[in-house]
């Protein structure tokens, strides 16, 4: 058990500013899931579960790609440039894991190559800035 706790420790730092940025990570992720929903006819306050169903699998690659990744510590927005090339990756990889959720048969959605790039386009363009702006506001 307490390797867990130690390789948790290594991954996330318990600090407000790491809430701080789950916290705009996830509310810029479930932006990107609501801007998707809406531009495909199926505005989220009208259909509040099928956003929901859209949501859960990025935000499970998120989690996984940003644990495995170490994007909660303080060392993924030292630098503008560290914020950039770790959020990159780990983005593609969350989206990546989404796609493995949505080709599953017992979930709605599926997977298409446009989407897949889509995915990956909207979600650098909102995470990306985000994520730089705290190195900017808090790295060294």
């Amino acid at each position: 058990m307490s390797q867990v706790v130690d390789e948790l420790d290594r991954r996330v730092d318990r600090t407000r500013l790491s809430v701080l940025v789950a916290f705009g990570d996830v509310a810029l992720i479930a932006l990107f899931v609501a801007i998707g929903e809406i531009t495909h006819g199926s505005p989220p306050w009208e259909y509040p579960v099928r956003a929901v169903e859209a949501f859960v699998p990025f935000l499970l690659g998120w989690v996984i790609a940003t644990f495995v990744g170490g994007l909660y510590t303080t060392d993924a927005w030292k630098f503008p440039l560290r914020a950039i090339s770790w959020t990159t990756p780990a983005w593609i990889m969350a989206v990546l894991i989404a796609m493995a959720i949505r080709a599953l048969p017992f979930v709605r959605g599926g997977v298409q190559l446009s989407f897949v790039a889509v995915s990956m386009a909207v979600g650098l363009v909102l995470l990306v800035p985000w994520r730089t702006a705290m190195a900017l506001l808090y790295g060294e």
